[in-house]
């Protein structure tokens, strides 16, 4: 589904990443992990187009797309939920989700209907404008709106932050069902051990540099690998 090699990007005369390759296949579920400052955010952005890479080959089905325009690549397949949600504040909750649909690779799997299904609250919410929700709210409204580009891979920057402790299980519990449905989903998340149950692959960037990857078995089983790349 994607493949990046050889991954580099910067601000300026700041390089940030050195070399970050990896790869998801259709239907997996990878995590994108380490402190921050790592680069964490900086891979997702060059993915995207919103950072143009220095070097290296972000590859969709095939298809190498690095340097392109964000909205050329987001027709390839890809759907972001960007940090900071970054919803539409003077649109309603509906209106939102309509202003994303996008019907590129046959019928499509997510409509407005079905994610009402996902996440009630936002059927509730329809007519309130994206300013009055809540942070929980938010996030699922922009979890929602990639969805209604009936993406490829989804791509989560930083999931739960800032979310209250129940409002992060219900995201868990969307991310879960996602899964089962067959969605690629790549996620940035400090929550390691929400991620770990339900996660197929994990990947540890430190200072711009993938310098771990592995299962969830492999995570859980090495505490000395969660404190050195992980823990603050």
């Amino acid at each position: 589904m994607l493949n990046v090699e050889g991954l580099e990007a910067a601000y300026g005369d700041s390089q940030v990443l050195f070399g970050v390759s990896f790869e998801i296949a259709a239907g997996e579920v990878v995590t994108l992990l380490g402190r921050n400052g790592m680069g964490k955010t900086t891979t997702v952005n060059s993915i995207m187009g919103l950072v143009r890479p220095r070097a290296g080959r972000v590859v969709v089905e095939g298809r190498d797309v690095a340097g392109n325009p964000p909205h050329k690549i987001a027709k390839c397949g890809l759907g972001l939920v960007p940090e900071g949600r970054q919803i539409f504040p003077t649109l309603s909750v509906a209106e939102n989700l309509v202003a994303t649909a996008a019907n590129r690779f046959g019928p499509p799997r997510w409509t407005l209907e079905r994610i009402y299904a996902l996440f009630p609250r936002l059927e509730e919410r329809s007519r309130n404008m994206g300013n009055q929700l809540s942070g929980g709210e938010q996030q699922m409204l922009a979890i929602g709106r990639a969805l209604m580009t009936n993406p490829k891979l989804v791509i989560l920057d930083e999931a739960t932050e800032g979310l209250a402790p129940l409002i992060r299980q219900e995201i868990w519990t969307c991310l879960k069902t996602l899964k089962e449905e067959g969605e690629a989903i790549l996620i940035i998340d400090k929550n390691v051990d929400a991620l770990a149950a339900f996660a197929d692959r994990h990947i540890i960037l430190e200072k711009g540099r993938v310098v771990w990857s592995g299962d969830s078995a492999a995570l859980i089983a090495d505490p000395v690998l969660k404190d050195r790349y992980l823990h603050v």
